[in-house]
């Protein structure tokens, strides 16, 4: 079956087609918001180069280009070994048996980070949790401290200890682990934000503002607890509801783009 006259193209080449366009923009969301991209258009600029002298008969620029490309290849499986690890890894992850046990993945986060701010709000002491979608804020990740770390209640009581290197600035957490710690956020320039919120809730808001992201702070002067999601800050959340709101946001797209404050002491 043709579709074209002048092209032998039918259902086959189609449905050939749409699976390679689907798989190169499945690598795309895995590798976006990393170096790697850089790394790819690069290369695709390159292969493009290749091409155009070939047809224009520069057979030397041709065959320095051909070698640079064959070495090139070769060096990136090496260069870029740890981030092709990180993709196979992710690419299982997101097989139909992850997908099966994903909700008791979550369930297990949330009752560990739950348990976390229950013992630091009643100590008073202060946390700044970001749950960040898949790819996302990875240019905070790499300017923090880098973790590759199970989500549990006494590793988020020990970042957040006022007695320990990390306790300043905020925990990412992406796929159901903690991934880095001590990242520092954009603080909010919105001049509806009362003045009794202080940097840490201004940083919730800030990265909420443009980032598809659910935060999660904990007062260090009162112990109260808030979140924030698209520009909005909440304050003074019980424990129930803090699980309400953890359930209907983790892993889900958070809906509506109302921004509006509630007052608490300054933090």
């Amino acid at each position: 079956m043709t579709f074209f006259g002048f092209l032998d193209f039918g259902v086959k080449e189609l449905i050939e087609t749409l699976l390679i366009a689907g798989i190169l923009y499945y690598l795309y969301t895995l590798i976006r918001g990393t170096f790697a991209i850089s790394v790819f258009f690069g290369l695709i600029i390159i292969f493009f180069v290749n091409a155009l002298v070939s047809v224009l008969g520069l057979t030397t620029i041709n065959f320095i280009l051909m070698r640079i490309t064959d070495v090139g290849i070769l060096a990136l499986v090496i260069l870029f070994q740890p981030e092709i690890r990180k993709l196979l890894y992710r690419i299982g992850q997101n097989t139909t048996l992850d997908r099966f046990f994903k909700t008791n993945e979550s369930n297990t986060l949330i009752e560990e980070v739950i348990a976390a701010v229950k013992n630091m709000s009643r100590v008073k002491t202060g946390a700044l949790i970001v749950f960040a979608r898949s790819s996302s804020l990875q240019d905070l990740v790499d300017v923090g401290k880098k973790l590759d770390a199970v989500v549990s209640s006494e590793l988020l009581e020990t970042i957040f200890n006022r007695e320990t290197p990390l306790h300043d600035g905020a925990v990412v957490i992406r796929d159901d682990r903690i991934v880095a710690a001590s990242c520092y956020l954009p603080i909010s320039q919105n001049p509806n934000i009362s003045s009794v919120f202080g940097t840490r809730h201004r940083a919730a808001v800030g990265i909420s503002e443009t980032n598809n992201v659910f935060v999660l702070i904990v007062s260090e002067e009162t112990g109260r607890i808030s979140i924030a999601k698209n520009g909005s800050l909440t304050s003074g959340l019980t424990i129930q509801k803090l699980r309400k709101e953890m359930e209907e946001n983790i892993g889900k797209e958070p809906q509506g783009d109302t921004v509006s404050f509630s007052e608490s002491k300054k933090d």
